[in-house]
């Protein structure tokens, strides 16, 4: 299963940029949802616990915490199966029955939130408190702490950014993704800079999200996207372009990239989708643009495709 994380595939959205009046410009998205576990963040789940194993963290008996809000959990789901550890993680009332049907049948333990944090409104610190709870019950527990562990990054420094250099044979000129813990893109304007490409990292959060200073109006009910406040990889992001979409664009960029290619995303993706066809329009012609696809969507099936049966128009 460890082997199997990775190497998804850099495919040409020709019909998309035609569709959207953009065929001046080369748009790819990297599929994460063919990763085994169906979702960007089996590359940290696998970067997380393999360093947390060779430094000794993890052993046979230890017991992984973690709060999600669903594909990371699944990431790390997957991996605690095959090695046999027992898993315990904390979500909240917006994560999906799909989600957690998954998790269930992976044999995780589910600490469900129901109730925001009294203070901030958001469920967020709430989750992070109960893991703190839940780390004190448990004295042989690892927290694996996607929020701050440096394996996040470094899971796309090692791979992410690669594969889609190699796929490329040159650096891309811009690339799109969708922030949460910030961990993606921090990872991968880490990497560009290391190597003094001229790539551009696009950071599309959700409007209703801190993450990027004060907050714009807007509901957030969509698991995945944005948070109360900035998590601490939003430090590696201070040369980002940053876009705010709407959970509506959202949809609408899932639909958008549905009927054009033929691809069932995830919220994050149609989110990227809109900011991206949003963006190029100020950029030059025959730039490209890779678009990250954190996701499959058929677990955002109620919440995005059926929540409104009607087809789009242009992305706002």
């Amino acid at each position: 299963m460890f082997q199997a994380i990775g190497g998804t595939p850099l495919v040409g959205l020709e019909n998309l940029a035609a569709k959207a009046g953009a065929d001046g410009h080369r748009l790819y998205g990297k599929l994460e949802g063919a990763n085994p576990g169906g979702s960007i963040k089996d590359r940290i789940a696998r970067q997380i616990l393999v360093d947390a194993i060779a430094a000794g963290r993890v052993t046979h008996d230890t017991v992984i915490v973690e709060s999600s809000s669903g594909n990371t959990a699944i990431g790390l789901a997957q991996l605690c199966a095959t090695t046999g550890l027992r898993m315990i993680c904390v979500i909240d009332a917006r994560t999906t029955a799909a989600h957690r049907d998954l998790l269930r049948a992976y044999g995780v333990s589910i600490e469900v939130i129901d109730t925001p944090d009294a203070v901030s409104g958001e469920f967020l610190p709430a989750r992070l408190a109960r893991v703190r709870r839940l780390l004190a019950e448990h004295p042989n527990s690892f927290w694996t702490n996607q929020y701050e562990n440096e394996a996040v990054t470094s899971a796309h420094i090692s791979t992410t950014m690669p594969e889609i250099y190699r796929a490329l044979r040159r650096p891309p000129d811009y690339v799109y993704g969708a922030v949460s813990t910030c961990g993606t893109l921090a990872g991968c304007q880490r990497y560009v800079e290391q190597r003094g490409w001229p790539t551009r990292i696009v950071a599309v959060d959700i409007l209703g999200s801190g993450i990027f200073g004060v907050k714009a109006r807007g509901n957030r009910t969509l698991p995945g996207m944005g948070a109360p406040y900035p998590p601490p990889f939003a430090r590696f992001l201070e040369k980002a372009h940053v876009r705010h979409v709407s959970e509506e664009d959202c949809r609408a960029g899932c639909i958008r990239l549905l009927t054009s290619e033929g691809l069932m995303t995830g919220a994050s993706s149609g989110a990227v989708v809109t900011a991206a066809l949003t963006h190029m329009a100020a950029t030059p012609p025959g730039s490209t643009h890779v678009l990250l696809l954190p996701d499959r969507g058929e677990r955002y099936l109620e919440s995005v495709f059926l929540h409104d049966t009607r087809v789009p128009g242009a992305a706002s």
